[in-house]
């Protein structure tokens, strides 16, 4: 998040980003959607094309501003604000940290789970952001710069995913120092104040804040709450069309030379296998699967080609150890 200034020229960083993203996903087996949507909302905001005008508002007319929004009611500024970008640089750079914190993230739980919970620590964030601004001329009679900021940018939402990141995971990466995950947060903050002039301090701090407060709050309640049910709903609505093509017009995988398939031997022809346990896509090279330590066979023992099977392997993994074990594996 970037207070209010003058947008610059483009440098050319876009195809670079673009790029970036093509080639991660390229190497995915499953595409998380709501990611690359976000990536491409984004940049397509930034761009702002002809054809968007009547329906996309100017940035001069989204800074989020605390004065602004609670003396006049201002919710335009509230919701739009994070998705406009003061530059190039800005938003590549944001795109960049929502594609490595969002693909871990939205590949540990159902798309649906991943939309509602952006939705909801953006949310959290901006209301953050007002309160503490707020509170601080209330309080302190400090006007300058937090009430009368005018800031954008995606960067508060990044900080609350980078909280909910770090809760699965026992160690972090900061600018390539390893730092516990319950540090690594407030170790990104300090620099990120210190290494980049011109961000909001207000707006990361209340992204921080609120990915606590969710992290909190899902950690005490059980079960889909109604907002993902309710993207379940939606994306169940926009499926079906693709679900109706795919029922007539079924198509088959081709790679090089043949079908994608498994041949007799069960190696797959494109160099890979799937685990039966956690559908993880490991080497043909490999009898163990990599993630979660299940046999190729299915019959609990690996030969010496394999990695070692782990002695306290029950065989039937939950939920949330392979959601653990995921994100370990990404964040390496």
């Amino acid at each position: 998040m970037v207070r209010g200034i003058r947008r610059p020229r483009s440098n050319g960083m876009l195809p670079l980003l673009a790029l970036h993203t093509f080639s991660e996903y390229y190497r995915l087996d499953r595409k998380p959607p709501i990611t690359a949507g976000l990536i491409a909302a984004n940049s397509l905001i930034y761009l702002h094309p002809d054809f968007l005008d009547p329906i996309l508002p100017s940035i001069e007319e989204v800074w989020f501003n605390p004065h602004l929004i609670l003396k006049y009611g201002d919710l335009k500024r509230f919701f739009l604000s994070p998705f406009f970008h003061a530059g190039e640089s800005h938003l590549v750079y944001n795109m960049l940290s929502l594609l490595w914190k969002g693909i871990p993230l939205e590949s540990s739980m159902d798309s649906a789970e991943f939309a509602s919970m952006v939705a909801v620590l953006l949310g959290m964030s901006q209301g953050m952001s007002l309160l503490i601004s707020k509170s601080l001329l209330m309080f302190f009679d400090y006007d300058w710069s937090f009430y009368s900021e005018y800031s954008v940018g995606f960067s508060g939402v990044l900080f609350a995913m980078k909280v909910v990141l770090n809760s699965q995971t026992e160690n972090s990466y900061v600018y390539g120092i390893p730092i516990p995950s319950h540090y690594a947060v407030w170790a990104e903050l300090a620099f990120a104040q210190m290494l980049v002039p011109g961000v909001s301090f207000v707006g990361h701090l209340s992204g921080i804040l609120a990915g606590l407060v969710y992290v909190w709050l899902r950690g005490s309640y059980n079960g889909s709450d109604p907002l993902t049910a309710i993207f379940r709903g939606v994306f169940g609505v926009l499926k079906w069309p693709l679900r109706f093509l795919q029922r007539w017009f079924p198509r088959r995988q081709v790679s090089g030379r043949g079908p994608v398939g498994w041949s007799q031997r069960g190696m797959s022809v494109s160099g890979f296998w799937r685990c039966h346990a956690c559908t993880y896509e490991n080497s043909a090279w490999l009898d163990v699967c990599e993630l979660c330590s299940t046999n190729r066979r299915g019959d609990g023992y690996g030969s010496g080609m394999g990695s070692p099977r782990s002695p306290h392997y029950s065989g039937h993994l939950t939920l949330e150890e392979l959601r653990r074990r995921r994100l370990e594996r990404f964040s390496r």
